[in-house]
Formats: structure tokens, C-alpha cells, sequence
């Protein structure tokens, strides 16, 4: 392919993936009358998602059950000898790599999400806090990325504060969080933090964040067209959490009042402005329960896990608009199967 991307709906899909969001995405496609390609492992050629495909190719030979689902240029092979013309990295793996979106459009192909662009922008959480401000959104109090000398980083420390929060910049799901409350435990909790945002996310920059101490976290879901317009499709709770790790989802967030939940909304609406965002996406922030304000945490640019529980109270399909807002899908009209803003209405409770 010579990197043109054609017109028109999608005909073929290929999911960049494994397990229930594989299955999930197919759904959405057979229902949109669209073939779908599975990739599998070799360790998963006996799991359910290759045999729910029209057709499945073993990607990343001779590699580990995490590596393969990573080979960027495998699974771009596959999907061009599969004739696909649109790609969805569903979340985890690939979902969030600006490197992946930029083989699939260099060779032609749809990628089912942001801009590489656009992930670049968010993708790290420092810069993502800094266009956040721009936009004119309340970010938590926190410090640069730190350095590698000791000295400098208690430094920085005590300008902001105990008690503190050691982050990963480049991903999230408590990778490295730690609850520092005196200057004893700062260095521990960042040489800590480094090990795990390098295992997770292969860079081990950290940065300090103010902690809150009684923090409800909530998140709105966004989704935004490569025609300018973006609308939001309300809050989630997700507040109840083990180890920095969300257990329980709901929605409406009950917590809220009105003039709250059109602050927060609008809040996501002006971080999706800032990059014109395009495709689904997730922003997150902190509530200070004591006090009631809200502040920026991050972006997912992506479909999370917790889609569902959207989709039950707004009874909007996330991935299938998805898929038809790859293909040009204007929201507003019933081609995308996204209402405009004001006709989205949450019509029930979720849990």
C-alpha cells in the first residue's frame, strides 16, 4: 500500500488484540456488517477470540505471549496481507503507541483511535497537566519530572510538601504510587516508583503529586470526530479502588450535583479542544471531597475496560462509533450513531 487511505466505510477490520475486548470489538464490527481478522499468539491459538474472527493469523513467532501482541511490524504485515482497512488496538498492548498508529496510516491502513499526535500530547502526564493549564483547567499541585540526583529531589520535596505521591509520566494503574508522609520514605518511594514504570511502560520517569486525603475519582467520557466536533457522554464513578486499581465503576457519580457535573464535563470538553481530540477517550480527575474542587489527572486516549457502564446509561455504542467515526462519520448525523450534545441524555444508573 502506498500510505493512501481510501474513503468510505470500513470493510474489514483487524483487531490488535487478545481476549474479551477482542470479542467485544468483533461484536460491534459483525453487527456493522464488517469482516474481522484476529491476531493470536501461540500461546493463545486455542482461545476464543481467534475462533469468533472471520479469519486469525499467528503474529510475533517465536516470540513470548506479551511480545507478540508489541510487534508493531508483524502485526502491520498481517494486517496488509489480510487486506484490512481499518485496525482497532483495543486497550492495553498497542492502544496508546503513537508509533503503531503512525505504521498503520504510513502503510494505508485506519488506525481506530487519536492521532499519533495527539497520543504523543497526552501521552506523557507531565505535558498532559501542562496543556490542561493552558486550557485553563485546575491540575493537582505537583513537581517536574525528577531528577537523578538525591539532593535535588528532597529538595524539590520540601518546596511542595508532605504528604506526597510519587507518579509514573508515561502510563497509569497505580504503576509506582506511593503515599509519602515524612522526608524518610522519599527516596525509597521514588527508587521504587522508577522500577515500576520501567517494568510497565519501559521509561522510569516519576514525578511528585500533593496528595488528597479524602479523594473521590471520577472520569468523563469523551468522543470527538476528525470534523471538529466533540461532546462528552457524562461521568464515572470510580472511586472505590484497591491498591490505586478500580474495582467498582458506576454512573451516574452520585456525589455530584448539577452545576458540578456540567463544571467537570465541560472541564474534559476543554482538554479535548486543546488537541482536537478525535475517536474515544477518557479524562480523568480528583475531587477533594473536603472542599469540592476538582483537578486534572490524565488522559486515557483510548476505549477502557469500563466502556459498558457508559453505554448502559446513554445507550450509545462506544465502539461501534468508534469504528464509523475512523471512517469520516460526522457526529450529530446517524451515520456516526452519536447524537449532538444536547440529546444525549443519561437514562439510567449503572453499576
Amino acid at each position: 500500500m502506498s500510505g493512501l487511505i481510501p474513503p468510505g466505510p470500513s470493510r474489514s477490520l483487524l483487531i490488535a488484540n487478545r481476549g474479551e475486548i477482542s470479542i467485544r470489538v468483533m461484536r460491534a464490527a459483525a453487527e456493522l456488517g464488517i469482516r474481522t481478522v484476529a491476531i493470536h499468539s501461540r500461546e493463545d491459538r486455542f482461545s476464543l477470540h481467534r475462533t469468533k474472527a472471520d479469519e486469525s493469523y499467528l503474529v510475533g513467532e517465536g516470540k513470548g505471549p506479551v511480545e507478540a501482541y508489541l510487534d508493531i511490524d508483524d502485526i502491520v504485515r498481517i494486517a496488509v496481507e489480510a487486506r484490512v482497512d481499518a485496525v482497532h488496538p483495543g486497550y492495553g498492548f498497542l492502544s496508546e503507541s503513537p508509533e503503531f498508529a503512525q505504521a498503520l496510516i504510513d502503510a494505508g491502513i485506519r488506525f481506530v483511535g487519536p492521532t499519533p499526535d495527539t497520543m504523543r500530547r497526552l501521552g506523557n502526564k507531565v505535558q498532559a497537566r501542562n496543556l490542561a493549564q493552558a486550557a485553563g483547567v485546575p491540575v493537582m499541585p505537583a513537581t517536574p519530572p525528577l531528577p537523578a540526583d538525591d539532593a535535588q529531589v528532597l529538595h524539590l520535596a520540601e518546596q511542595a510538601g508532605v504528604p506526597l505521591m510519587p507518579q509514573a509520566s508515561w502510563g497509569g494503574g497505580g504503576r509506582g504510587m506511593r503515599i509519602v508522609e515524612r522526608a524518610s520514605e522519599l527516596l525509597d518511594a521514588v527508587a521504587t516508583a522508577r522500577r515500576e514504570a520501567r517494568a510497565a511502560f519501559g521509561k522510569d520517569e516519576v514525578y511528585l503529586e500533593k496528595l488528597i486525603r479524602h479523594a473521590r475519582h471520577v472520569e468523563v467520557q469523551i468522543l470527538g470526530d476528525e470534523h471538529g466536533n466533540l461532546v462528552h457522554l457524562f461521568e464515572r464513578d470510580c472511586t472505590v479502588q484497591r491498591r490505586n486499581q478500580k474495582v467498582v465503576e458506576r454512573a451516574p457519580a452520585a456525589f455530584l450535583t448539577e452545576g458540578q457535573r456540567q463544571e467537570l464535563c465541560e472541564a474534559a470538553l476543554r482538554i479535548g479542544r486543546a488537541v482536537s481530540y478525535r475517536a474515544a477517550g477518557t479524562v480523568e480527575f480528583l475531587q477533594d471531597a473536603d472542599t469540592g474542587r476538582f483537578y486534572f489527572i490524565e488522559v486515557n486516549p483510548r476505549i477502557q475496560v469500563e466502556h459498558t457502564v457508559t453505554e448502559a446509561i446513554t445507550g450509545i455504542d462506544l465502539v461501534k462509533a468508534q469504528i464509523r467515526i475512523a471512517a469520516g462519520e460526522r457526529i450529530g448525523t446517524a451515520g456516526s450513531g452519536v447524537p449532538q450534545q444536547g440529546d444525549i441524555r443519561m437514562n439510567a444508573h449503572a453499576l
